[in-house]
């Protein structure tokens, strides 16, 4: 019997090649008695892509992240530019490297977050903790609170845009998302932390967990993401360069745990000082 990576089958599961009653399914997606799966074909070399081993240097960067740690519950500070796993060309990721770092075979992703943002990712040192975070987010009863440099100024203090997201592909095979009525209903709570004179500093609270929203709801209002390179990146933006995209998943508010926070990273604080430089209107 051949052994296939759980990050093989992730990837499997994002690209659809796993269905449940014919349709795309995510990898939390409980089963039912009855259900039909359907699992494409797998070509397997001996030597996986993911295979590659994480250096000493990276796993122990990673582990330096970490913020907050408990008997079942591990919460990493994760730098922009790093997946969440590997796969699809990447050779290992953010929790490949904790397992290098802590040398413990059960760690799991309890959520994901985008390979260019940053901030907080839960992993799970138990199964029990795994399952229980799991069904507080599928409830809606942990709140995720991300900092955003957006571009223009956003004229309201608050809001709540409620925009339903669809999910597509490009010819590629790449992700995309779009407002669509056809969508699944999609809330976030936006707040004015800081106004600049070509960007606005916003703390986004997502009540929904789709793919990109935070990212595609503010496109729908006229303010995408600076640093955003798939959605708004043609909007005019006569602010300071991004390296990267603006977001930065900065607190989680979990039930019966302390408020855990991590501070904006240096590339954003650098844009934001940047910002407050120019002169505002």
């Amino acid at each position: 019997m051949i052994s296939v990576p759980k990050s093989r089958i992730y990837r499997l599961i994002r690209e659809g090649q796993v269905r449940v009653n014919k349709k795309r399914i995510k990898a939390e997606t409980k089963l039912a008695i009855g259900d039909q799966i359907r699992v494409a074909p797998i070509r397997f070399e001996q030597k996986d892509e993911t295979d590659a081993p994480v250096s000493d240097k990276v796993a122990q960067s990673l582990l330096s992240r970490v913020v907050y740690e408990d008997e079942g519950l591990l919460v990493v500070n994760k730098p922009s530019g790093i997946a969440v796993h590997g796969g699809s060309g990447v050779a290992y990721g953010l929790i490949e490297g904790l397992r290098a770092a802590t040398g413990k075979k059960y760690l799991e992703l309890i959520h994901r977050i985008d390979r260019d943002t940053s901030g907080l990712v839960m992993v799970s040192k138990k199964r029990s903790t795994l399952k229980a975070l799991q069904d507080m987010l599928r409830e809606h009863k942990i709140k995720k609170t991300y900092a955003a440099i957006v571009k223009g100024q956003v004229s309201l203090d608050q809001q709540l845009i409620n925009q339903p997201l669809l999910r597509y592909e490009l010819s590629n095979g790449e992700r995309r998302v779009r407002v669509s009525e056809e969508g699944k209903e999609s809330k976030t709570q936006w707040k004015v932390a800081e106004r600049f004179m070509h960007a606005t500093l916003v703390y986004a609270s997502p009540l929904s967990g789709r793919t990109h929203q935070i990212r595609v709801h503010g496109l729908s209002i006229g303010h995408p993401l600076v640093g955003d390179d798939k959605y708004g990146h043609e909007t005019e933006y006569r602010g300071p360069k991004a390296r990267r995209l603006s977001l930065h998943a900065m607190r989680l508010e979990i039930p019966g745990y302390p408020v855990i926070e991590a501070p904006l990273p240096e590339d954003m604080q650098s844009l934001v000082a940047q910002l407050r430089a120019q002169k505002k209107d």
